[in-house]
């Protein structure tokens, strides 16, 4: 519940004549949710008075939602009156212990984010001390990736630490779906209908047999053995991922960087990690660090994916055995001609191409769809996928021969 939904009503504050889970909301509380809403005082046109915490709840929002009162206004904390952010460390601190206060976790994170873009307070994320205060999240990161190469030495270490417990945090909700979605594709990949009696899975047999059980011998006999192939001393599969690092892609960067380090960590993996604009960087040596990953990212400039991709066919030495991850929303900025030669040229070798738009959760991307469906016909594979997904398409990926 946010904060502008106040207490939650008693039950003797239910009607029935709202049906089911309905709540009856007096007047009073009706016009102090649009006060807060709306904002603005007597201009709003409720009527309403705010008292007590609503006062610096309408404060906090006015700061950064009210900036044309807001430069009319003066007065601190407990007013009732927003004075604004400016380009002040100290009040930008009070304003983000404040919102901690009064909002849910999630709606700190966003109002964050709507006054860092709406006040350009860039600069300020340049202190240590602001830095430490924010709440941190994956838009965060991205911004101070993006600062990079504005951070001073003594914001860098913090900037750092940031970024590290926000990856951490990705690494739980993702790391071991990763390796399970991978560890099963490779497995059915190698299975074998003609294994080695020392490879029969007798589990998945007896299942894909069942049908042929026998009564009398109280037994199942097998019409087909399903099993592994010999496991082979060489690395199962290889994996390119070459993420296009311009500004429109900060967030498909960021989970880029860390699924490259988890499945890096994978023995049954080779995994290459090409960053790109209109020049290219290869990550894959420090893939072992996320956030040195990221800290090697430059967001924002243009894109020639054609160069990227031609890099990316020297690294190719077992094509039947490589899945090529092409992360970009394919507005080519060098030779468009020249970019669907060399995805022709992978496929036909033998390369699994899987072209993701985006790996965000920012829903569907804005991307060149001639581009897209160009690809289609070629043989990739392309579409948008959250990060949540991105085990489960590698993994059919994988699987492809």
């Amino acid at each position: 519940m946010s904060a502008v939904d106040g207490a939650r009503p008693t039950d003797s504050e239910r009607s029935p004549a709202d049906g089911v889970g309905a709540l009856h909301v007096s007047e009073a509380e009706r016009l102090r949710r649009w006060r807060l809403v709306l904002g603005g005082g007597d201009a709003d046109g409720t009527g309403s008075e705010l008292g007590g915490d609503d006062v610096h709840i309408d404060a906090t929002m006015a700061a950064v939602y009210d900036q044309q009162g807001a430069q009319q206004r003066s007065g601190g904390r407990g007013s009732g009156k927003a004075g604004g952010l400016g380009r002040s460390a100290p009040r930008v601190a009070r304003w983000l212990g404040d919102i901690r206060t009064y909002f849910p976790k999630p709606v700190v994170q966003v109002m964050q984010r709507d006054a860092i873009e709406r006040l350009d307070l860039r600069q300020l994320l340049l202190e240590p001390e602001l830095l430490e205060s924010i709440e941190p999240d994956i838009h965060l990161v991205t911004l101070l990736v993006e600062l990079n190469h504005l951070l001073p030495d003594e914001t860098r270490s913090t900037a750092r630490q940031v970024i590290a417990r926000v990856l951490e945090q990705l690494e739980e909700r993702l790391t071991d779906r990763t390796r399970v979605a991978v560890h099963g594709a490779l497995a059915r990949a190698n299975r074998s209908r003609r294994p080695r009696p020392g490879d029969v899975d007798w589990l998945r047999t007896v299942h894909a047999n069942l049908r042929h059980y026998q009564p009398q011998y109280r037994t199942v006999i097998p019409e087909r053995l399903v099993g592994f192939g010999r496991r082979q001393r060489s690395l199962a599969k290889d994996v390119v991922i070459a993420v296009d690092q311009s500004g429109s892609m900060a967030d498909s960067v960021v989970y880029a960087s860390l699924f490259g380090a988890v499945l890096a960590q994978l023995p049954a993996l080779q995994t290459r990690l090409i960053a790109f604009d209109t020049s290219i960087t290869d990550l894959t040596p420090v893939l072992h660090d996320p956030v040195d990953v990221l800290f090697g990212v430059q967001l924002g400039g243009g894109t020639d994916i054609a160069e990227a991709l031609g890099y990316c066919r020297q690294l190719v030495t077992r094509p039947d055995d490589t899945v090529l991850v092409l992360i970009s929303d394919l507005f080519e900025g060098g030779n468009a001609e020249l970019m669907r030669t060399r995805v022709a040229q992978l496929i036909r070798s033998g390369v699994t191409v899987l072209c993701l738009l985006a790996l965000s959760d920012e829903g569907a991307p804005v991307h060149d769809q001639r581009a897209a469906a160009d690809l289609v016909a070629l043989g990739a594979t392309v579409m948008a996928c959250t990060p949540d997904r991105f085990p489960e398409v590698l993994a059919e990926a994988l699987e492809r021969r």
